[in-house]
C-alpha cells in the first residue's frame, strides 16, 4: 500500500509554520509541522515519501545546517528553502546542495504549492529509481563469481567464441553461462541485459557495443 506523502513544515516562526500548515492542507497535503531543526530530526521517518519546506534562518540549527544533516544521514528528501533575509551565497550554496528551489517571504502561494507538488514528484521518482536499482543488485547478488566475469564480456555484444577466446574457455561454456546470466537477471536479450547492467554501474570489457 503506498505511502501518502507528508510535507514537513520547519519554521521557527509559530504563525508562518501555521499558515504555510493551513495553505498546504487547503490543497490536499498532509503535513507535519516544527518549530525547531533538532526536533525535526529526532521525529523524521525517511522512509515516508514528501519534502521538507525549511526556514532558513532559525537559532540552535539553522536552515542551511539541517540541510546537511539531511544529506549526512542519507536523506533524500527533497528540500523546498523560504526566507526573509536571502543572500546569494545562501541561495548559492543551498541550491548546491540539492535544494529543490530557494523562495523569499512573503512567498506567494501559488509558488509554494507549485514547489511542493516538484518536490514530492522528484522524491516520487528518486524512491522509483532506488527500487529499480536495489532489485536490479538483488538479481545480480544470484550470479556466480564465474558468471559475474563472463557478464562484462557478454556486455560487448562479441559473438560466444570471441569471449570464449577472451577468457580461455570453450564456446559451449559461454554458451551456458549466458543463458544463466540472463535467466538470473530477468531479463530476455541482451539490450535488456545491457540496461540493467548500466544502471548497476557494470561497464562492457573489450570491444564497444555496436550501434
Amino acid at each position: 500500500m503506498t505511502q501518502m506523502p507528508v510535507v514537513h513544515i520547519v519554521d521557527n516562526d509559530v504563525v508562518v509554520a501555521r499558515a504555510t500548515t493551513r495553505l498546504l492542507a487547503s490543497e490536499g497535503f498532509a503535513t507535519r509541522a516544527c518549530t525547531n531543526g533538532l526536533e525535526f530530526l529526532a521525529q523524521l521517518d525517511a522512509d515516508v515519501p514528501g519534502c521538507v519546506v525549511l526556514d532558513l534562518s532559525m537559532p540552535g540549527c539553522d536552515g542551511l545546517e539541517l540541510q546537511r544533516r539531511l544529506l549526512d544521514r542519507g536523506v533524500t528528501l527533497p528540500v523546498v528553502f523560504v526566507t526573509g533575509h536571502g543572500d546569494v551565497p545562501s541561495s548559492v550554496r543551498a541550491m548546491r546542495d540539492g535544494a529543490l528551489d530557494f523562495l523569499l517571504k512573503p512567498v506567494d502561494a501559488d509558488a509554494l504549492i507549485d514547489a511542493v507538488r516538484r518536490g514530492i514528484e522528484r522524491d516520487r521518482d528518486n524512491r522509483a529509481r532506488r527500487s529499480e536499482r536495489n532489485a536490479i543488485d538483488a538479481r545480480l547478488a544470484r550470479l556466480t563469481p564465474r558468471e559475474r566475469e563472463v557478464l562484462p564480456h557478454l556486455l560487448t555484444g562479441r559473438l560466444n567464441k570471441q569471449i570464449a577466446s577472451d577468457l580461455g574457455i570453450v564456446e559451449k561454456t559461454v554458451k551456458v553461462h549466458r543463458a544463466r546470466i540472463l535467466h538470473k537477471c530477468g531479463v530476455g536479450s541482451l539490450a535488456e541485459l545491457v540496461r540493467i547492467a548500466a544502471l548497476a554501474g557494470i561497464r562492457a570489457t573489450g570491444d564497444p557495443l555496436p550501434h
